[in-house]
C-alpha cells in the first residue's frame, strides 16, 4: 500500500513539474514572439512612409540581404523579403540578424534574388498569431481569396502587383522530388496547382509572365505545405 502511495505521489510530482515547465516554456515563447514583432514594427517605422513607399536605402543599412518588400492589404503580411544562401538561416533570424523564432520571409536560393526569373519562391513561417505567413491559410477558402485577391511586391527596381492564381497543399517530399523550386519546372507546378487549388481566381497566366510562389507549413498531414501562387504584373 505504501509503495502505491509513493508511486502516486511521484506521478503527481512529475505531472506538476511537467505543467510548470510547459507554463515556463509558453511564457518564454510568448516573450520571443513579442520581441520579434517589436523588431518588425521598428523596421516598418524606419523604412515605410505609407503602404507603398519603401526606403530601400534605409533597409540596406539594416541588412544587405533585403531583396524586396511584400504587402497584402488588410492582413499581417507587410514584411521585407530576404535573399538567402540556404534554407535554414532565415527560419530562425529576423531581418536585422537577431536570432528569433519568428524568422523572416526569404527567397529560395535557387531563384533569382531580384525577382527577374520566371519563378520566385518565398518561404515563411505559419505563425498561430497570424503573423509572417500565418494568414496564407485563409486562402483555403474562396471567401478569403475574394477579399484578398492581390498582393504587392516592391523591389529597389520596380513595383509589382501579384494577382493570385492558385492555392494548393503539397507534401514537402513531393515538392522536392518534382523540384518545383526551379523555374524550368514552372509548368509542372502550375499544372499541379491548377488541379488542386483551394480557390477559383479570375487572374490568368500567360507564357512569359513572372510567377511568385509563397510557401508555408500546413497541417493536413505530416510534411504538408501550403503554397499560394500569383502572377507578377
Amino acid at each position: 500500500m505504501r509503495g502505491r502511495r509513493i508511486a502516486a505521489a511521484a506521478v503527481l510530482l512529475l505531472s506538476m513539474a511537467a505543467m510548470a515547465y510547459a507554463g515556463i516554456r509558453l511564457r518564454e515563447m510568448g516573450r520571443i514572439y513579442r520581441e520579434g514583432d517589436a523588431t518588425y514594427e521598428n523596421i516598418v517605422d524606419q523604412v515605410k512612409n505609407g503602404p507603398r513607399n519603401i526606403n530601400f536605402e534605409a533597409l540596406g543599412t539594416i541588412n544587405g540581404d533585403v531583396a524586396a518588400w511584400l504587402y497584402c492589404p488588410d492582413t499581417a503580411i507587410d514584411y521585407p523579403v530576404m535573399k538567402a544562401d540556404d534554407y535554414s538561416y532565415y527560419l530562425t533570424h529576423l531581418p536585422d540578424g537577431t536570432e528569433n523564432a519568428n524568422g523572416a520571409l526569404f527567397i529560395d536560393y535557387n531563384c533569382a534574388p531580384d525577382f527577374s526569373g520566371q519563378l520566385t519562391v518565398v518561404y515563411g513561417h505559419l505563425m498561430k498569431s497570424g503573423r509572417m505567413f500565418g494568414s496564407l491559410k485563409g486562402y483555403k477558402t474562396q471567401s478569403y481569396y475574394d477579399e484578398h485577391p492581390t498582393m504587392y511586391l516592391y523591389t529597389p527596381q520596380e513595383s509589382l502587383r501579384a494577382e493570385l492564381l492558385f492555392g494548393c497543399v503539397i507534401a514537402a517530399g513531393q515538392w522536392r522530388d518534382r523540384a518545383f523550386m526551379y523555374e524550368q519546372n514552372l509548368q509542372g507546378l502550375l499544372s499541379y496547382a491548377a488541379r488542386n487549388t483551394t480557390f477559383r481566381s479570375g487572374a490568368a497566366y500567360s507564357e512569359g509572365d513572372r510567377v511568385i510562389a509563397l510557401s508555408t507549413c500546413s497541417y493536413e498531414f505530416d510534411g504538408a505545405r501550403y503554397v499560394v501562387i500569383g502572377v507578377l504584373k
